[in-house]
């Protein structure tokens, strides 16, 4: 797996399964998931995100096609708090990211969203009429 520009943690790993921080059980050691795990402990660990408010491939309705999340969080009343798409590292972060995780914004609504390969990462805040860029990921404050 990639060397990630993210703190690296004790994860455990077995053949070709990772350990999974949220759902604690093993899963497929994918490169996407590799990404993920590393996100998860950067947000839980260093930036103080409650486990119990995650949800990662939550399903949801788009027209009719059932897309999935990467990783949701929710605030403490359950509203959804930030959404973040994962890329594996050799996967680049363009328009097609963007556009893909805009789409579940549409039915999502939430406050923040950002897209990581684990090398790079964006996130974008809500304002009044758009989201804006923000130069770093925030820390959990709902």
């Amino acid at each position: 797996m990639h060397q990630l520009k993210l703190p690296d943690f004790d994860h455990r790993v077995e053949q070709d399964k990772i350990f999974c921080l949220i759902r604690k059980k093993w899963v497929a050691l994918t490169p996407e998931e590799w990404v993920r795990q590393h996100f998860l402990n950067l947000m839980i660990v260093h930036l103080g995100y409650p486990k119990g408010l995650f949800k990662l491939e939550h399903t949801l309705q788009y027209f009719k096609n059932q897309k999935r999340s990467d990783i949701t969080v929710l605030d403490r009343v359950g509203e959804v708090y930030m959404l973040v798409e994962c890329k594996s590292a050799d996967v680049k972060l363009g328009n097609d990211v963007v556009g893909q995780l805009a789409t579940y914004n549409k039915v999502m609504d939430a406050k923040f969203l950002s897209i990581t390969n684990g090398l790079a990462t964006y996130v974008w805040k809500k304002g009044v009429e758009s989201y804006e860029q923000v130069s770093q990921f925030p820390s959990y404050e709902v």
